[in-house]
């Protein structure tokens, strides 16, 4: 068994502002036990939202953030 970060989702996430934000796929990034991710690459977007989660390599390797 392997953690993992959502980092996108097909079911619509509320934000704090009231707008809603849903992607076409879902895609998920694997952790190790420090929070940082296994993998080297993240293909797509991400949601902004990671950043509050301190999440912060994921959204450095990120090609975008929404």
């Amino acid at each position: 068994m392997v953690k993992a970060v959502i980092v996108r989702t097909v079911d619509a996430q509320r934000r704090r502002d009231g707008s809603y934000i849903r992607f076409d796929t879902n895609a998920a990034v694997l952790i190790n036990e420090q929070k940082e991710p296994v993998g080297t690459r993240v293909f797509g977007p991400v949601a902004r939202e990671l950043r509050e989660k301190k999440f912060m390599k994921i959204i450095s390797l990120a090609p975008e953030v929404i």
